[in-house]
């Protein structure tokens, strides 16, 4: 059988967000999990829950039952409540690979968070997969508007009970 090579050319992506929480640092790194796990959103989708094992080399994936899902990545470091990165495919069908970092700080009650996912693959120009990338920094502004309004929701109403998720897990 005689094969085909064809030059492709690497394609790479950078998107780089800072917001500033009114909540303590803590109740922003549980809520990031929280939004990127069981609680998590596609704009104009709704919810597509997520599952994610916050521990170095837990998988980050949306389980459909049956055997059936979609792999996104691995935690590559965690260190909480400062560091979260995840390294994967993400939702990309085709090579490539991303690495999406949240950074925090505190300081006198509010959080910092600096978001950044970086990608770099064989990514091919038809025009379905480029609306799909069009709409990737609409799909990250909408998660960190969710971390952002949950976790100040969660600091104005925490109680001597700790965070809500924790009564879950």
């Amino acid at each position: 059988m005689a094969a085909t090579i064809t030059e492709q050319t690497v394609h790479a992506l950078e998107i780089v967000k800072e917001e500033e929480i009114a909540a303590p640092i803590d109740v922003v790194f549980e809520t990031i999990l929280e939004q990127m796990g069981p609680e998590n959103e596609a704009p104009g989708t709704g919810r597509i829950p997520m599952k994610l094992e916050a521990w170095p080399g837990g998988r980050w994936y949306r389980d459909l039952g049956n055997s059936a899902g979609h792999f996104w990545g691995n935690v590559q470091a965690i260190k909480p409540p400062t560091l979260l990165e995840i390294c994967g495919p993400l939702f990309m069908s085709y090579p490539a690979i991303s690495n999406v970092q949240y950074r925090l700080t505190e300081e006198n009650g509010i959080t910092r968070l600096k978001f950044t996912h970086r990608a770099m693959g064989q990514i091919s120009h038809d025009a379905q997969i480029e609306r799909g990338w069009a709409h990737i920094e609409g799909g990250w502004d909408n998660l960190m508007s969710r971390i952002r309004s949950a976790a100040q929701y969660y600091s104005e109403r925490l109680t001597g009970e700790g965070f809500p998720r924790e009564k879950s897990l």
